[in-house]
């Protein structure tokens, strides 16, 4: 693992795959008209931004839709749903102090990520970042990992989805998986735009709801009800800011507030997906940085609000926190808004959790879509994968997600939807190892942008802590990588399906990366070699790459959402 943060040997036919994405091969058209009037597409041309991405896909990705894709993948049914676990699991305070280390990491990945972006705005994010700064096995490996993540994450959201329309509804769950699946497809195949108008429309909804749940908990906590005492901060006293787990006295609390953490990391799963689409993004190298910038914000605002609300207003004793049903019933927010005598609030939670799960699902067959396509560029998938429609959408990966999308049908066997879950939980682990493949992207970034003597200052985007941010979130994710299923090592607690789906994924991808360098012979990437010269003077001649113009009015000060 040395040889990856440090340079190395290299020879020029590694460096020319890296730089080039093939080895010697004569320039042809980018692209030719087929038969059907789709358009298939030939291997890698030697730009960073190949010519497949310029000719082929459309920016129809505005300021604002990168921005609200930012937001909708902060804010899911974790938020809404998941909350109520943490409170039972680590207490009030142990769930708001997981959130805020975990919000860090968060944050953290978000600058290391926007700080690459904007001088490598590729179809496929930081796997392909990875081909160019650390190994075209690396690529591989995290690559067909995300693919498989998100193409798996489609049935399963459908099927939740399902789950929770049945909370009003007792129509066969055959009839709504046929629905959502049509719906996705028809959003899937449509222009860029499209998706970027359904997913700003699904933000401002989860924005409107954390607002109205965070100022209804706080009328509640603060006796603004009838009938309801005022209770302030009862709950942390009694029965505690800490809820002993596993263990008894300070070493129970702490396994708490860690059990927390590594729930957290799955409740943010997706805010790195704002970067897959960035060659479909208008002026990528300032948009996407500027998205990143306001996660922290986002992150602060509406989770550690929400965590410190639901502490106040719920016991971590209250059974009905402890209720695996997955619909609005578990909600923290619903079970004070039901003790309070307010009884619209479960079908508001309701409406706006089901626009979240189908709102995962399009986030998950975008990144899933664009990563295949990218790594068909690099000829890490069959080429059938590079043909777009007129519309610049790569279809032949859309109708693979379809395929995979028909397991939502195992929602009607109860049976087999418990093996298919079970299924889903193996690629848990892949957020964190695709965090920590973004961390490392940028490390090696540094590294090269030192050794080839080129100041950080000339990057598209740079802030000067990231040099520490990133080293933070790569060690603190590898921490939670391999911690994450510590409840099966503790006396009485081993659980062979638990063992599995936490830790599978890490043999999974070490496995891809050692047997395709063992197959194609690759090298880690010599840092002088990372081709930084050629992505600046791209970036110098894009003609999109235009400066943003700053708003300096008091309003654009404080609007920390979109703006």
């Amino acid at each position: 693992m040395a040889g990856i943060f440090e340079d190395q040997e290299y020879n020029k036919s590694a460096t020319q795959y890296v730089a080039h994405g093939v080895e010697d091969q004569e320039p042809r058209p980018p692209y030719h008209d087929s038969p059907s009037s789709f358009r298939a597409i030939i291997p890698d041309d030697g730009h960073i931004v190949s010519q497949h991405e310029q000719q082929n896909l459309i920016r129809g990705l505005s300021q604002r839709h990168v921005q609200m894709i930012a937001i909708a993948g902060a804010i899911g049914t974790g938020l809404f749903l998941g909350l109520g676990g943490s409170i039972a699991t680590g207490g009030p305070l142990g769930a708001l102090l997981g959130y805020v280390f975990v919000g860090a990491v968060v944050c953290a990945i978000q600058f290391s990520l926007g700080e690459v972006s904007a001088l490598l705005p590729v179809t496929g994010s930081f796997v392909r970042h990875a081909e160019v700064l650390v190994d075209p096995a690396l690529a591989f490996a995290v690559g067909w990992n995300v693919v498989y993540g998100c193409f798996i994450s489609v049935p399963s959201e459908i099927s939740a989805s399902v789950v929770l329309i049945q909370y009003w509804t007792d129509i066969n769950a055959a009839v709504w998986v046929t629905i959502l699946i049509i719906i996705s497809v028809v959003v899937a195949i449509s222009f860029i735009r499209v998706y970027g108008e359904v997913e700003f429309v699904f933000a401002i909804l989860k924005i409107l709801l954390v607002i109205f749940v965070v100022i209804l908990g706080l009328v509640i906590d603060l006796g603004g009800v009838p009938g309801v005492p005022r209770l302030g901060f009862h709950y942390w006293k009694d029965p505690g800011s800490f809820v002993e787990y596993i263990a008894t006295g300070s070493w129970g609390c702490f396994l708490g507030f860690w059990a927390v953490m590594t729930n957290a990391v799955y409740s943010f799963a997706g805010v790195e997906s704002l970067a897959m689409a960035a060659a479909e993004t208008k002026n990528p190298r300032h948009n996407i940085p500027k998205a990143c910038k306001r996660v922290f914000a986002r992150i602060t605002i509406f989770y550690l609000a929400a965590v410190l609300v639901v502490g106040m207003i719920v016991s971590s004793q209250d059974d009905r926190l402890g209720w695996d049903g997955s619909t609005a019933a578990q909600s923290p927010f619903v079970i004070a808004a039901s003790d309070a005598g307010i009884k619209a609030i479960p079908s508001i939670v309701n409406a706006v959790c089901l626009t979240s799960a189908w709102s995962a699902s399009n986030q998950s067959i975008l990144a899933g879509t664009r990563t295949l396509y990218g790594l068909a560029i690099k000829g890490h998938a069959p080429k059938v994968f590079l043909w777009t429609s007129k519309w610049g959408v790569p279809y032949m990966c859309v109708l693979l997600q379809v395929a995979f999308s028909l397991l939502a049908y195992m929602c009607i066997s109860n049976e087999a939807l418990t093996v298919f879950f079970w299924f889903v939980d193996l690629t848990a682990a892949g957020t964190l190892v695709s965090w920590i493949t973004i961390a490392l992207n940028h490390i090696r970034l540094l590294k090269a942008l030192k050794k080839q003597g080129i100041s950080p200052d000339q990057l598209p985007w740079h802030n000067r802590i990231t040099k520490y941010t990133s080293w933070f979130a790569l060690i603190y994710c590898i921490i939670i990588l391999l911690t994450g299923g510590f409840t099966v090592f503790t006396k009485g607690n081993w659980d062979p399906a638990s063992f599995v789906s936490s830790y599978l994924d890490i043999p999974l991808v070490l496995g891809a990366y050692g047997g395709y360098k063992l197959i194609h012979r690759t090298k880690i990437v010599s840092l002088q070699a990372v081709p930084i010269t050629q992505a600046l003077e791209e970036a110098e001649n894009d003609p999109d790459n235009v400066p943003i113009v700053k708003n300096r009015s008091f309003w654009s000060k404080i609007n920390i959402l979109w703006g």
